[in-house]
């Protein structure tokens, strides 16, 4: 049985899946850590490596109750539902001023990760559902130094969470609010557990806290779900390598589970994505009208332009 946090802890979700060659050194930046208050709770999504070895290894290691394994589902779910597997089991675990953070199997953590959330959180004291999320260094397989992420140049908010993801679910930090709202959610089968919880979230009226210092050294290489980029031009050239459809079929997707889960959305939120989807069952020109929707933006004028020529081509 899971045992309740005490007060000002982290919960740490983590879903393994094959991730013996970096799962160690994950691990190990927890422990340096500069917040000393967390626990892991973690399940495996069907590994047949030596993942579960090495996190049953490292909870011998890390301290009496540090770590605790989730069992309720031994099928394999994939990331998405995986994670919300992880999050629904533990927020009645919470007390009322901790937070939860995702975890990847093969990042390392920067010794102040935490702490920023913490703190980042803290400033909305549970009042409204609040999402944090960080910048992060970028590096090979063999942690040689790529760059380092993007930073915002708009707002993150709500409509434009609908069609662009902000969030890198290896910095993503959830305060209770949002914890709660988000486990009672449904998210669709197309969608990524970051983007699921940035939507959620936003959609409610909460807050993204986005901070411009890097956290994480973000693994780029093959076996990554979701990569990052630190170039407009390569994430333009690998947003049309994705294209169109399955853009749209995103989009759709998310529009549909929020009309389906109409709790999560406040009475703004409600307006944008019905007057949304009906544009995406109407014609061009009511398309076209959708477009000068105020906060209907992505971060940069060539990636609003891909979306208006996909949006109007529906």
């Amino acid at each position: 049985m899971l045992q309740r946090l005490p007060e000002n802890r982290v919960a740490i979700l983590l879903s393994t899946y094959n991730g013996e060659r970096f799962l160690p050194a994950q691990l190990d930046s927890l422990l340096h850590q500069s917040c000393e208050e967390w626990t892991l709770y973690w399940r495996d999504d069907g590994s047949t490596d030596r993942s579960i070895a090495i996190v049953e290894e490292f909870a011998r290691t890390a301290g009496q109750g540090r770590c605790v394994r989730l069992q309720c589902c031994n099928d394999r779910l994939r990331p998405t539902a995986s994670y919300l597997t992880l999050l629904a089991a533990v927020q009645d675990r919470l007390a009322k001023h901790d937070t939860v953070a995702f975890a990847d199997q093969d990042d390392i953590w920067l010794p102040t990760k935490l702490a920023r959330g913490i703190t980042a959180l803290r400033n909305h004291a549970n009042q409204i559902p609040a999402l944090y999320c960080a910048r992060q260094i970028l590096v090979d397989e063999d942690l040689r130094h790529i760059g380092l992420s993007l930073r915002l140049t708009r707002p993150p908010g709500f409509p434009a969470a609908l069609i662009q993801n902000l969030t890198t679910g290896c910095t993503l930090m959830l305060n209770q609010r949002a914890v709660h709202l988000i486990a009672a959610s449904r998210p669709p089968q197309a969608s990524l557990h970051d983007w699921w919880c940035y939507l959620v979230v936003t959609a409610a009226g909460g807050r993204l806290e986005a901070d411009d210092e890097a956290t994480v050294l973000y693994r780029q290489h093959p076996a990554n779900l979701i990569g990052a980029l630190n170039s407009l031009p390569r994430r333009a050239i690998a947003a049309l390598r994705r294209g169109r459809a399955i853009y749209m079929t995103v989009l759709r997707a998310h529009v549909n589970a929020l009309l389906a889960q109409p709790h999560l959305m406040n009475a703004a939120a409600t307006a944008q994505v019905t007057r949304i989807d009906r544009a995406l069952r109407g014609g061009v020109l009511q398309r076209l009208r959708v477009l000068f929707m105020p906060g209907l933006r992505r971060q940069t004028f060539p990636e609003m332009a891909g979306f208006w020529l996909w949006f109007l081509a529906g």
